[in-house]
C-alpha cells in the first residue's frame, strides 16, 4: 500500500484505509481458521462476534505493531500484533474485551501486545465496566526478552488494582502457560473449554526433564484438573460457544462496577410457587443425605441457579439465582459430600465467593447444613485452622445483606462460621428441623453423662435416654431463636416470601466499618 498521500484525494485515502483495515482482520491463511475450526476452535475476532451483543464491538488499536528489531522481527509485522482489543455490550450494558490471537505469532505477548491489553484494561477502570479477557497464548515473546516480561508486570498490576472495583472475567480458549497464567488467576472468574483450554506454571516437557515425571497437557493443566482438583477454573464447557454462552449468562447477574447494585430482571408474580416441596426433601433420620441443590432451586426464581464452582469442593455450593428478579449469592453446605463438613478447600471456595458478592453488591443467602469442620490430621496439617479463618473473615467483613437459613445441622464452631447472627448475618431464619448445639446429640451426651451412664445399671439404655433428653433440650432451633441468635423459626415453604421480603428490607442496609488501609485476611 503507497504511503504517498500528496497526490490522493479523500476516496483514495478511505479506500487506502478500508484495504489497511482489510488486512488487519483477515491477514492470516484461510487454511490457519480452517485449522482451527477442525479443532474445535474459533478465531479471536469470532469469539468477540459470539461473546458480544450483535453488531455491538467497537475495536481500538487495530493497526499497531510491534517495533522489535532483533532475530529478524522486522520483517514479521502483523497488523494488531497478536491481540484484538476493543469494547462492546452484553445484553445491552457496556463491556471491555480482549481476545489473543493465536495464530498470529502463536499469540505471544510483546511490548505492543501488552500495550493494547493495558490500554483496555485502563479503559475498563475508567468507564467503570467489566473487563473480558480471552486468552490464546504461548506466553512472552522471547524476541523482545525482558519488554515481554515487564509487559505482564504491568497487566498483572492493573488486575489487582481492578480487583473489586470492576468486574474481571477471564476465558481460557487455548494454552495459558508460565507467567501468562497469574493474570487470570487474580480476576474474578476463570472459564475454561474442556478439550481445549490448557493452564500451568510448568509444561509437561520441561516437567519430565526436571523431575522425570510424564504427563499429558489436559491431565497436567486441562479444563477438569483445574475444576476438580486445583480449583483454579470456576467453570469448565464443553466447547466454545457454550464457553462464551456461559459468560454472557454471568454478566446479567453482575453489575457494572463496586458503586452499582445488580441489575433486576422482571419477574413473573404468577409464577407458580413450589414451596410445598420443601417439606420432603431433609429425610427424617438426621444422619440421612440429600442434595441441598435441592432446596435451592425450589427457593428461588424458577431456571435462575448458575453455580459457580460446581465440581470443586462439592461439600460445599456457590452460585448465583435470583429471588423476585434480583440477583442474590446462594452459598450454602450440601450434605451429599462429606456430610457437608466444612474443610479446606470448602473454606478457601466460600470465602472468594463471599468477598465476591460483598465487593459488588450481592446479597447473599446462606442454606447450613454443618456437622463441623472436617476432623484429622490431614486437615490439621495442611492448615484447616487457617483456611476456616478465612470463611470466618469474609462474613465477619461483608457488609452487603445477609440472609442465612439453618436447615438441619449447625453444630460447633461451623455454626458460627455459616454466617450466624454473631459475625454480622441481618436475618437468621431456621426451619423446626435444624439442630444448633456445640455437636451432634450422641457426642454430646457422651461427654456430659460419662459418669451416670457409666455407673448405670443399664449403661447403653441409659445413654440412649439422656441422648433423648439432650435432643429434646438442645438439638433443636428453640432455644437459639429465645436467646434472639435465630429470628424467626419458620415452615419450609414461607422460607422463598420470607428472603424476598427480608431481602427486599435490606435494600438500604448501610454498615460502616473501622477507616484503614486494609484487613489482612488469613492467607
Amino acid at each position: 500500500m503507497s504511503s504517498d498521500y500528496g497526490n490522493k484525494n479523500m476516496n483514495e485515502l478511505i479506500e487506502d484505509l478500508e484495504g489497511r483495515l482489510k488486512h488487519a482482520h483477515s491477514h492470516a491463511p484461510a487454511e490457519k481458521a480452517e485449522k482451527r475450526h477442525a479443532k474445535g476452535q474459533l478465531t479471536a475476532r469470532e469469539r468477540i462476534d459470539n461473546l458480544l451483543d450483535p453488531g455491538s464491538f467497537h475495536e481500538i488499536g487495530a493497526l499497531m505493531v510491534h517495533r522489535c528489531v532483533d532475530f529478524g522481527m522486522e520483517k514479521k509485522k502483523l497488523p494488531g500484533d497478536g491481540v484484538v482489543t476493543g469494547w462492546g455490550t452484553i445484553h445491552g450494558r457496556r463491556v471491555f474485551v480482549f481476545s489473543q490471537d493465536f495464530m498470529d505469532y502463536g499469540g505471544a505477548l510483546g511490548e505492543v501486545f501488552a500495550k493494547k491489553i493495558i490500554r483496555i484494561m485502563d479503559h475498563a477502570m475508567e468507564a467503570r465496566c467489566p473487563v473480558i479477557g480471552i486468552n490464546d497464548s504461548g506466553g512472552a515473546r522471547i524476541q523482545e526478552g525482558v519488554m515481554s516480561l515487564g509487559g505482564y508486570g504491568e497487566i498483572f498490576r492493573r488486575n489487582t488494582l481492578a480487583s473489586g472495583y470492576i468486574p474481571q472475567i477471564s476465558a481460557i480458549m487455548g494454552p495459558c502457560a508460565g507467567g501468562a497464567v497469574y493474570s487470570p488467576a487474580i480476576t474474578d472468574f476463570i472459564f475454561m473449554v474442556r478439550d481445549t483450554s490448557h493452564m500451568f506454571i510448568t509444561g509437561p516437557a520441561v516437567i519430565k526433564t526436571v523431575t522425570g515425571e510424564e504427563i499429558s497437557f489436559k491431565d497436567l493443566g486441562g479444563a477438569r484438573t483445574h475444576g476438580n482438583k486445583s480449583g483454579v477454573c470456576h467453570f469448565d464447557a464443553k466447547n466454545e460457544q457454550e464457553c462464551l454462552a456461559s459468560i454472557r449468562r454471568l454478566v446479567s447477574y453482575l453489575p457494572q462496577n463496586c458503586e452499582d447494585a445488580p441489575t433486576p430482571e422482571k419477574w413473573d408474580e404468577d409464577q407458580p410457587l413450589r414451596g410445598e416441596e420443601l417439606r420432603n426433601i431433609v429425610p427424617e433420620h438426621h444422619r440421612a443425605v440429600y442434595d441441598m441443590r435441592k432446596i435451592m432451586k425450589v427457593v428461588v426464581d424458577e431456571a435462575s441457579f448458575m453455580e459457580v464452582h460446581k465440581n470443586y469442593a462439592k461439600n460445599f455450593i456457590t452460585g448465583f439465582a435470583r429471588l423476585a428478579g434480583r440477583p442474590v449469592g446462594i452459598l450454602g453446605n450440601n450434605p451429599m459430600n462429606v456430610a457437608g463438613c466444612l474443610d479446606i478447600n470448602a473454606s478457601d471456595k466460600a470465602a472468594r465467593f463471599v468477598r465476591f458478592c460483598d465487593a459488588f453488591n450481592i446479597p447473599m443467602v446462606t442454606f447450613v447444613d454443618v456437622p463441623g469442620f472436617l476432623p484429622g490430621a490431614q486437615q490439621e496439617h495442611a492448615g484447616i485452622i487457617r483456611h476456616g479463618a478465612k470463611l470466618l473473615f469474609a462474613y465477619s467483613e461483608a457488609t452487603v445483606p445477609m440472609v442465612t437459613v439453618i436447615v438441619r445441622k449447625a453444630y460447633g464452631g461451623a455454626y458460627d462460621a455459616m454466617c450466624s447472627k454473631h459475625i454480622g448475618c441481618d436475618i437468621n431464619l431456621a426451619w423446626p428441623s435444624a439442630e444448633i448445639a456445640v455437636m451432634g446429640a450422641e457426642g454430646a451426651a457422651n461427654i456430659i453423662f460419662k459418669r451416670e451412664i457409666a455407673s448405670a445399671e443399664d449403661p447403653e439404655a441409659e445413654r440412649k435416654r439422656l441422648v433423648k433428653d439432650y435432643v429434646a433440650k438442645f438439638a433443636n432451633p428453640y432455644k437459639a431463636a429465645e436467646l434472639g441468635f435465630i429470628d424467626a423459626v419458620i415452615r419450609p415453604e414461607e422460607t422463598r416470601p420470607m428472603l424476598i421480603d427480608a431481602l427486599e428490607t435490606l435494600q438500604s442496609k448501610r454498615s460502616v466499618r473501622p477507616n484503614k488501609k486494609h484487613a489482612n485476611i488469613p492467607l
